[in-house]
């Protein structure tokens, strides 16, 4: 026999049984014929697998639109990925946010209120937008990789045995139906060897398949773990993230508050358009114990003729030589001059003399 002879036996029989397969599967359906089950233990751990398959995909998904929003971006990464090819880097929205704060920050003056407080926070927000990269790459590794593999590798091995099985369940079907309708003794002999293979082929796919899914329960501690794991990933992103936030609120909350004042408002408390008379010029502002002078006291200075000490909040950089260079933290006598512009006061260290914005003092006298 040739190989084309054997090619057409092959096909012949495989047509043959699909057939046989085909017309089991649609006697069942109409319930003309029986149907054999499985064990209840087998069927549990079937619908096991089938329940695990579909939430992981539903939580694999959800995570993947969590970690990264843009369906574009996130089509962009499958291309990728199918392609086996490394997704170009990208900055992110915190990044690019912080970018932009440093950027105006930088243009209208390191040395201005506004300015300085823009940088402070470009900085931190970049710091976030780091974080947040760190907390993707973490999440992709520990959690949604392990995942994906199980959808991709251990499920399609189950789903592919489970095929098989389902197939030799119809086989051994379609033999007890012929076994039943033989006649003739030759024939029923024929039809009860055919049932005892069938029978057997049947039992050992069940038990490929009962051993496969016996392991779904491995799978359910493996993606414990990694869910631990993305949830320690979260509570490291988190907390750093809120420990950027305090530091920067900290940093913006040393500020004069007529530096943060808008529309009346600190960013601490909000403060009524008229104060009280009983609160004189000594009122100060407190955010997270650093002392914070307030307006009353710098109108107050401009209104006196005599000199008062103050500490210097923050290093400032003499522009020309009518001004003073500062150090943070350092005390210099401050007095006002007539005619002076209202946002500066003449700072005195020593033989030293020049002119000082007032945003970056702290009254002390």
């Amino acid at each position: 026999m040739n190989i084309m002879d054997f090619n057409v036996k092959k096909l012949a029989a495989d047509a043959g049984t699909f057939l046989s397969r085909a017309v089991q599967f649609t006697e069942e359906k109409l319930g003309q014929a029986e149907k054999t089950e499985l064990d209840a233990h087998l069927e549990n751990l079937l619908s096991k697998a089938e329940c695990t398959k579909i939430w992981t995909e539903k939580i694999m998904k959800q995570t993947e639109v969590l970690l990264q929003p843009n369906p574009n971006a996130r089509i962009e990464e499958f291309v990728y990925e199918k392609l086996d090819r490394k997704a170009p880097s990208r900055i992110n929205n915190p990044e690019l946010l912080g970018q932009y704060m440093i950027d105006a920050g930088t243009e209208f003056g390191p040395g201005t209120a506004y300015g300085n407080a823009l940088i402070k926070c470009g900085e931190t927000q970049k710091r976030i937008g780091t974080a947040d990269r760190e907390l993707i790459q973490t999440s992709a590794l520990n959690f949604l990789t392990p995942l994906r593999n199980f959808i991709e590798g251990d499920y399609k091995t189950i789903a592919k045995e489970r095929k098989l099985l389902q197939n030799k369940r119809l086989d051994l079907d379609a033999a007890k139906t012929r076994l039943k309708k033989a006649k003739a003794a030759e024939t029923r002999n024929s039809s009860e060897q055919e049932l005892r293979i069938t029978q057997s082929e049947f039992d050992r796919q069940a038990e490929i398949t009962r051993l496969l899914l016996e392991g779904i329960s491995s799978t359910h501690a493996h993606h414990l773990r990694c869910l631990n794991d993305f949830v320690e990933a979260q509570m490291t992103y988190y907390a750093q993230c809120y420990q950027y936030m305090l530091d920067l609120q900290k940093q913006l909350g040393s500020f004069p508050s007529n530096y943060l004042s808008n529309n009346n408002q600190t960013s601490v408390t909000p403060v009524p358009s008229v104060l009280p008379n009983t609160i004189g010029s000594s009122a100060m502002a407190s955010t997270s114990g650093l002392v914070i002078t307030s307006p009353s006291n710098l109108s107050d200075l401009k209104e006196c003729s005599g000199s008062r000490k103050a500490r210097v909040l923050y290093d400032y950089d003499a522009a020309n030589s009518t001004e003073l260079s500062l150090l943070a933290d350092e005390v210099i006598t401050v007095f006002s001059v007539v005619g002076m512009d209202s946002d500066w006061l003449m700072g005195e260290r020593g033989n030293q003399k020049g002119k000082v914005p007032i945003t970056y003092l702290e009254l002390l006298n």
